[in-house]
């Protein structure tokens, strides 16, 4: 009985410090990511959780701040903008390609003043830029 409690603390010990030197890898950043709705929110969050190494992603439609959580060893900064900009979305460094932004969902187009307007409006999300 002895022999498995020291095993199991054993291997406890091992994930514990194994589990410390991983959260010592991460990092996180947020940044500005313009969209108007929470059709936005969704594309912008899965674009970035498809990035390798993300752990969390999340969009908020009302200050249009990206909160993003990863790996630097596995992703960096540069390619989380791109990875916004591959589905439409300008960030505060990158501005998406135009044909991209045009395929995106007509109520998503944030860079259309009455698209913004429409938003506010209704509550469904605020003006970008």
């Amino acid at each position: 009985m002895k022999k498995l409690i020291a095993i199991i603390l054993c291997v406890w010990s091992i994930n514990t410090i194994a589990q410390e030197e991983s959260n010592k890898n991460i990092a996180e950043t947020t940044f500005e990511v313009d969209g108007v709705c929470e059709m936005c929110k969704k594309r912008i969050e899965n674009a970035v959780m498809r990035a390798p190494g993300v752990k969390l992603a999340e969009w908020n439609v009302e200050t249009h701040m990206l909160k993003v959580v990863y790996k630097p060893s596995k992703v960096n900064e540069d390619e989380l903008h791109a990875a916004v900009n591959a589905v439409g979305h300008d960030t505060e460094k990158q501005k998406a390609e135009d044909e991209v932004y045009e395929q995106i969902h007509k109520c998503c187009h944030y860079r259309d003043e009455a698209v913004i307007d429409k938003h506010k409006k209704t509550g469904s999300g605020n003006s970008a830029q």
